[in-house]
């Protein structure tokens, strides 16, 4: 998700004179929780139910002790403060207290003691692609993905990475010449979008939005796939959080697809499915389930949109409908009590409360 909101800020439609969806039987399920900035969110993650962290915009980067109720403002100490507010913090990832954030112009830090200091990491100027998203996994271990499909482990706090994939995704797709897939011959460009699934799997889409690729680890080179559409695809994530779950994939107008479960990831194509979601031509940014059965998406315009049989159809939810912005990001946290977070531009985080608020 680091990159999704980047991305999606690209390519919402920019369109304020379409119809919102009927609401007539909309649901009003997330609240809005005030932080100590109003530049975009881009990033939230907890390491205990009370205990977490958001960062965004230009520097900006709180912390929450009371399960996000209220953030306060934090800063780095290595990083002075006009310094500190040229970058935009994508990505934020902790485990047991280990803690990693990733900025752009290309920023690596991490802590061991919670956030309470934090240490620069350097990182090689060869490294293929620039780092869009990292992942913390254990005592000085993380995972770190670039924009060129390179994946890279650590167990020693950044200080050597190993890799994890043979080539960078042009190389392959140039080597092989991606018969079969439309737009992957002498492919020249990046990948965005890039997401993990809880096993390690990964998925990105190619920068134009004309394909994708997915990787498991073992996997040698990443494989390219058709969309299956002549629409751009926005975005793409895992149902469920686990690939063999299937994939999700949002595309250009407001269209959401949502492939079976058990998809075979050497073919070319995937079976998807077009999802029943009136989104009145707005772009859908981000997918997330929050169980089996219930599902949100959201996108531009701050709409929110919600299913209750596993994505086939969804219905209009008005949580944000008043506030101006977009969001680009919903989360859903299973191993802290399944809290749900939306986070959007202009300081916006919307925090889940379900039907009976």
């Amino acid at each position: 998700t680091q990159s999704t909101a980047t991305v999606a800020a690209s390519s919402l439609l920019a369109t304020s004179s379409l119809p919102l969806p009927a609401s007539a039987a909309a649901t009003k399920q997330w609240t809005q929780i005030k932080v100590p900035f109003a530049d975009t969110v881009y990033d939230i993650d907890f390491d205990s139910p009370t205990h977490g962290y958001i960062v965004g915009a230009r520097g900006s980067f709180a912390e929450t002790n009371d399960g996000g109720n209220t953030w306060e403002p934090r800063s780095f100490s290595n990083l002075d403060a006009e310094e500190e507010i040229t970058y935009r913090f994508q990505v934020v990832s902790f485990k047991d207290g280990e803690g990693w954030v990733l900025g752009k112009p290309t920023l690596l830090l991490h802590t061991k003691d919670a956030g309470k200091s934090w240490e620069r990491i350097p990182l090689s100027p060869k490294l293929p692609g620039e780092p869009t998203s990292i992942l913390a996994t254990g005592s000085n271990s993380a995972e770190m993905i670039t924009s060129s499909g390179a994946v890279y482990t650590t167990t020693n706090a950044g200080r050597n990475w190993k890799a994890q994939v043979k080539e960078t995704i042009d190389a392959t797709l140039n080597r092989i010449s991606s018969s079969g897939v439309s737009g992957a011959s002498y492919f020249t460009g990046s990948i965005v979008n890039e997401q993990r699934d809880d096993s390690g799997s990964y998925l990105a889409v190619s920068s134009r939005g004309n394909f994708f690729l997915t990787w498991e680890p073992g996997q040698d080179f990443w494989i390219p796939h058709n969309r299956g559409t002549p629409r751009r695809i926005q975005n793409m994530g895992f149902v469920r959080g686990d690939i063999k779950n299937g994939l999700w994939m949002t595309l250009n107008g407001g269209k959401l697809l949502v492939s079976g479960a058990g998809v075979d990831l050497n073919s070319e194509e995937f079976p998807f499915q077009e999802a029943n979601i009136k989104t009145g031509g707005y772009g859908i940014t981000d997918v997330a389930w929050r169980d089996d059965n219930e599902v949100w998406a959201v996108g531009g315009s701050n709409t929110m949109y919600v299913s209750k049989d596993n994505g086939k159809n969804f219905v209009f939810d008005k949580s944000a409908n008043d506030i101006p912005g977009n969001l680009y990001n919903v989360k859903f946290f299973r191993e802290f009590g399944n809290m749900g977070w939306a986070l959007g531009s202009s300081g916006l985080l919307l925090k889940y409360v379900g039907e009976n608020a």
